[in-house]
């Protein structure tokens, strides 16, 4: 029993990865409303559950002939692989493709006792069910077609994989991005704010009216930098693009209330401002990579992320009015 040569095991591994696939994008598909295509990589095939697959074979082989251990082991082995690769690609990633903080008796999310009996339960059945008519299948095609076939698809999800693995990282790159570029940008804000403040009591003098109106609610706007003023990057800039409006306002009053440091710093803070949106800002193609990025934060609708959850949260909400529009 589970005697496999080794590109056999390999075959295996693919075809329990695209059973998953299958499984989990009719799932999603019907859970959202609309076609997913889950998992990490683009093509049709979850590795967790070819891992999984593997090993649920592997853990329950010394013990086939008692079922309670053939549970335990599938428990211990699935909780222990969901662990790892769990914690392994949050620290690549910066984000996390499960999560089960909402369920009781979890670990950090990662793991919970839920999963792990359902896990142990499924390695019962697979085993001791499921695997008996796969395992006539493979052990019936010819060896040489096995052989092709899972060398071609161990080219095409190499491929898939690299392609994956630089999207994951240049999704965290992006969310790091952010959360620093919104850091800056909140930095300029309330320096912004004290500027307008300050030069607003210079040349209230004499102005009139207009710099009043100008000048109305710049106490609630300092104010509220105390309380953030909010944390999505449209909402910052379009706070700063009032804030550079009305300074140019004041400088088109008053030129001379504006010189030397002053006017140097404001035009130095709005130039990097416009730099950190340039990144923000939609190119007229997009490449290869950024459509890739695109589709797998479609297919996991459920990610996310402890350290940049904001950002996350708004790439998420960005990519679906794309997918709308």
């Amino acid at each position: 029993m589970f005697n496999y040569l080794p590109l056999q095991w390999l075959f295996l591994f693919y075809f329990y990865s695209f059973f998953g696939w299958c499984f989990e994008s009719t799932y999603v598909t019907i859970m959202e409303k609309h076609p997913v295509n889950r998992g990490f990589m683009r093509g049709p095939f979850l590795p967790l559950y070819g891992s999984g697959g593997i090993m649920m074979l592997v853990v329950s082989k010394p013990f086939y002939d008692n079922v309670l251990l053939v549970f335990i082991a599938g428990c211990i082995g699935a909780t222990a692989l969901e662990l790892i690769t769990g914690i392994v690609m949050e620290s690549l990633f910066k984000v996390r493709y499960w999560d089960y903080s909402h369920k009781k008796f979890h670990f950090h999310g990662y793991i919970c006792l839920e999963s792990t009996i359902v896990w142990g339960v499924c390695t019962v059945i697979f085993t001791h069910y499921l695997q008996i008519p796969i395992e006539r299948i493979i052990t019936a095609i010819p060896y040489n077609i096995v052989t092709i076939t899972t060398v071609v698809v161990t080219v095409l999800v190499s491929a898939d994989f690299v392609l994956a693995f630089k999207t994951a990282i240049d999704l965290r790159d992006v969310l790091i991005y952010m959360d620093r570029a919104k850091f800056e940008m909140q930095r300029i804000q309330k320096r912004l704010d004290a500027i307008i403040a300050f030069k607003g009591e210079d040349v209230r003098e004499g102005i009139g009216s207009r710099v009043d109106a100008l000048s109305e609610g710049i106490g609630s706007r300092v104010g509220s930098i105390s309380e953030g003023i909010g944390n999505r990057v449209e909402s910052i800039s379009y706070s700063l693009e009032k804030s550079f409006n009305i300074i140019r306002e004041k400088m088109n009053l008053d030129p001379g209330a504006f010189v030397g440091n002053a006017r140097e710093e404001v035009m130095e803070m709005y130039a990097k401002y416009r730099v950190m949106m340039a990144r923000f800002t939609p190119k007229p193609v997009k490449s290869f990579l950024e459509w890739y990025r695109d589709k797998t934060i479609e297919g996991n609708p459920t990610m996310s992320s402890s350290e940049h959850e904001s950002s996350l949260e708004e790439v998420k909400e960005n990519n679906r009015r794309k997918r709308l529009n």
